[in-house]
């Protein structure tokens, strides 16, 4: 009855959160989108805010330039195109199909890769269009807020796939350290300890988020201005969701000589890195950068199925308060490791 409301009450411009400035997101009318050929329109029930739609709130990413429509974690209904109706989760890379990688099926890596929110607008708004092919079916019944959360969850089961490669041992006969318990990093954990890991520490800055980690109860919790003291070459897995000098030198301190070092976090390029270590300790260093179209498959049948939990740390917020929730986020006020924004409530 709500697609078939919005249907009937079709209008040429809809409500969208648009990035317009460093440190200003606007609630306001834009231009309604209208799909082209073998594109579909979605009805947007749901989406994210995510740490790279922060970093260009800063004004921090090149890419993202203002005016845009920020938004690339998102779930919703199709209205329009051959799966009217249909429940959707959207896979926000927009690639050739033809290269090499995207043959071989890894997408991530085309060389011609976009992304919605980045390249074209994105979905922090009522309505969005993108091609059918990057739709994925959400399962029955599904809460569209927990479906939001598939874009990050396939992001770190992606460094985990990539990760278990290079590891001399499987995942549950070794300690992980995860730096970061923004979504990417607590989805780790989570991750983690359903595959069995046999210790998994967290690391956050953010005393909210540290005490959210804590009540979920998947892992070990401390700050990194008071590290445990037996840190130093312990952890065959160390997962930087963060991105910065600080937490990649913690990173090459605390793994252990023939570990895995899993790179995700892109809040910063440079600094200085021990190479030394890497080298003499055999440290494998991998960079990881999004997912494929089956790691968003196989992340959304996990958060549906319960093996992540209850999800009930996400935080809802209508998208109208959109400018509020990046200024809190912006202030270290939250306690949530993911806020949802939802366009029509």
């Amino acid at each position: 009855m709500l697609m078939e409301g919005f249907l009937q009450n079709e209008q040429k411009h809809m409500k969208a959160l648009v990035y317009t400035s460093a440190n200003k997101v606007t609630y306001r009318d834009e231009p309604s989108p209208e799909p082209a050929r073998g594109e579909a329109k979605i009805l947007i029930d749901a989406v994210g805010i995510c740490g790279s739609d922060m970093h260009a709130y800063h004004g921090e990413d090149a890419r993202r330039v203002p005016p845009l429509i920020l938004g690339h974690e998102a779930a919703g209904i199709v209205v329009s195109g051959n799966q009217t109706g249909q429940r959707v989760v959207l896979n926000p890379l927009i690639t050739c199909g033809t290269c090499k990688d995207c043959r071989d099926g890894r997408n991530n890596l085309c060389a011609e890769r976009k992304l919605i929110g980045m390249n074209y607008p994105g979905a922090f708004a009522e309505y969005i269009t993108i091609h059918e092919k990057n739709l994925i079916p959400m399962p029955e019944g599904m809460n569209p807020v927990h479906a939001a959360l598939t874009e990050p969850a396939a992001t770190s089961l992606h460094a985990l796939h990539l990760a278990q490669r290079s590891l001399h041992r499987p995942i549950s006969e070794g300690r992980a350290l995860v730096i970061g318990g923004g979504s990417v990093g607590l989805l780790a954990a989570l991750l983690l300890r359903s595959q069995g890991c046999l210790e998994i520490l967290l690391c956050d800055t953010n005393p909210l988020r540290r005490e959210t980690a804590i009540q979920i109860g998947c892992c070990n919790v401390f700050d990194p201005d008071q590290e445990p003291e037996n840190i130093n070459n312990s952890f065959e897995l160390v997962i930087d969701a963060v991105g910065m000098e600080t937490t990649r030198s913690m990173s090459i301190r605390a793994v252990r000589p023939g570990g895995v070092l899993m790179h995700i976090g892109l809040q910063h390029g440079s600094g200085d890195c021990d190479f030394r270590k890497i080298t003499l300790s055999e440290i494998t260093v991998i960079g990881t950068y999004t997912y494929t179209h089956r790691d968003l498959q196989a992340a959304l049948q996990k958060l549906h199925s319960g093996t992540l939990g209850d999800l009930t740390w996400i935080e809802e917020r209508p998208l109208a308060e959109g400018a509020s929730a990046f200024s809190d986020l912006n202030g270290g006020r939250l306690a949530a490791p993911k806020i949802v924004l939802l366009p029509h409530v």
